[in-house]
This record gives structure tokens, C-alpha cells and sequence, in this order.
């Protein structure tokens, strides 16, 4: 999708389960186009998801790290429940809908069944989200660093990225994707993120994958944390939401926190009440 078609048209949105953070990206989450979700481990990436996917009226979530945190989907899910328009009964834990993948293969693979499935599921409650959590574990072995493999490995980004676009378009939903990071170190990574520095425990990192995947993205959005010792012995966890490129929003940046129940943009309203900081 061109940056100018998103840009004309009214896109919907889905929302991640908090009004500070849907503000902050002008509704929430796009439909039509692939997100990137990018930061370290511990970052809030997959609570993130759990929350967006907990949000919408349903999910599929691929997975490709194990095992899949079944524990905090529940425990999110009961917060989720008390927000829920739908019957009291209602579980959002059961519009949300599981499938490991181990591999890249894989996952080009089952793009059919991901297709019949979401078809199958217009017909009751249609599927607004499909979750890829992360795309980066697909590729973490099985490549070596030499031109052929480099060749294949780009060959099967611009697959991957091709299915999850045309779902996007055809179902009308959003696809988010999260993706890890990697050590800036090297004039060739500079240059890579030398327009967008992202820095993340006190080190300069850059996106994993590279440049070819960064070009199968419609937007990336960067997660960050930082542990601040304040000098009287209390240390503070500050998170940050990033936006790097967008063809609808600017690059700008608000903090959020991740409590027992749930991930939260600041302001003075958010805070009073939650749980501690996780």
C-alpha cells in the first residue's frame, strides 16, 4: 500500500486497550497495513499484542517463540472482560485464536489455512487482528551470513510480507508484527539508522533483519526502556513508545508503563490506581 493511498482514505482503526496510547497513534492501530512492533527482550512488545489482541473483537495470534505466555493472556483477559460490552459471560480469551509457527517455510506454508480461516470466520465474529510474534525468531538459525542465503532470506521477507499485506487488504484488518533488536556497532549499521538513533538500555541499537525487511513494514514503532537511579536507592523503569516511520503519523514519542493489568500510556490520570510497574 503507497504512503499517499493511507494518507486519502479514512482508515480504520483497532484499538490497543488504552485511550492515552490509541491517541497517541490517532486511533490506535491501522487496518490495511502491516505494523512493526520494535524493541529489545523486556520491552513490552508481547504484552503489547496480548493486550491488542485481547482488545479486538478477534485475533489470530501466531506465535514463534515458546512457550506462549497463556498465564498473563488470562490475566489480562480479566480486565479486559470488566471493559467488554458483551454478555458478563463473555471470556475475550475466546476471540482469541492460537497457531505455532516454528519456521519461515512454515509460516508461507499456511498462508491457505490462514486464508480459509479467516473467510470461515466472516461468517460469525470476523477476525480484526493477526498478530506475527516475532517475525526475527523465524530467521534467528536458520541462515548463514553469505550472498546466497542473504538472497533467500530476503526472497522469503518479501513473501511473507506480500501474504500478510494482502490478507490486511482483502479482510480489512491489521496486521502487527514485532520484531527484536541488535547492537549498533559498525560504520555500515550507522549508516543504517543514522536518520532514526534508537537507544534502549543505555545502548544504540538498530532494528533486526535489516534494511530489506525494514522495506516490508508499512510502519515501525519502537520500544525502548530505561533503569533510572534516581541517587536516593529507589531505581525507576521508564518505557517509551516511538514512532519511526508512518506514512500517518509523525516521528514523536509518549511513555508508558506495564502493570498487573495491562500497558498504559502516562499521564497523571493513567497512574492513580494501577499496579506497580513491571
Amino acid at each position: 500500500m503507497r504512503a499517499e493511498n493511507l494518507l486519502q482514505q479514512r482508515t480504520e482503526k483497532c484499538t490497543l486497550g488504552c485511550p492515552v496510547l490509541d491517541r497517541f497513534l490517532r486511533g490506535g492501530v491501522p487496518c490495511n497495513s502491516v505494523t512493526e512492533l520494535v524493541g529489545e527482550s523486556g520491552s513490552g512488545k508481547t504484552q503489547l499484542c496480548l493486550q491488542l489482541a485481547l482488545s479486538a473483537q478477534s485475533t489470530l495470534y501466531i506465535y514463534t517463540e515458546f512457550p506462549f505466555p497463556i498465564r498473563r493472556l488470562h490475566q489480562l483477559s480479566q480486565r479486559a472482560a470488566v471493559d467488554d460490552p458483551r454478555s458478563p459471560s463473555f471470556d475475550p480469551c475466546d476471540s482469541v485464536f492460537l497457531r505455532s509457527v516454528s519456521s519461515a517455510n512454515e509460516l508461507l506454508r499456511i498462508f491457505p489455512q490462514i486464508e480459509d480461516f479467516l473467510s470461515f470466520r466472516r461468517t460469525r465474529l470476523p477476525v480484526s487482528v493477526i498478530v506475527v510474534d516475532s517475525i526475527a525468531a523465524l530467521f534467528r538459525s536458520e541462515f548463514d551470513n553469505n550472498a546466497v542465503d542473504l538472497r533467500r532470506r530476503s526472497s522469503l521477507f518479501f513473501k511473507i510480507s506480500g501474504e500478510l499485506k494482502s490478507l490486511a487488504k482483502r479482510f480489512g484488518l491489521a496486521v502487527v508484527v514485532t520484531n527484536q533488536v541488535v547492537d549498533l556497532i559498525g560504520d555500515e549499521m550507522m549508516m543504517m539508522n543514522s536518520n532514526n538513533e534508537m537507544c534502549t538500555s543505555g545502548r544504540r541499537v538498530c532494528p533486526a533483519l535489516g534494511l530489506a525487511w525494514a522495506n516490508c513494514v508499512n510502519s515501525r514503532v519502537f520500544l525502548s526502556k530505561e533503569v533510572d537511579d534516581g541517587g536516593d536507592g529507589g531505581v525507576t523503569r521508564t518505557r517509551k513508545l516511538s514512532v519511526v516511520f508512518a506514512p500517518h503519523l509523525p516521528q514523536s514519542s509518549c511513555q508508558f508503563v506495564i502493570t498487573g493489568d495491562g500497558v498504559f500510556g502516562v499521564d497523571h490520570q493513567t497512574l492513580q490506581g494501577r499496579g506497580a510497574n513491571v
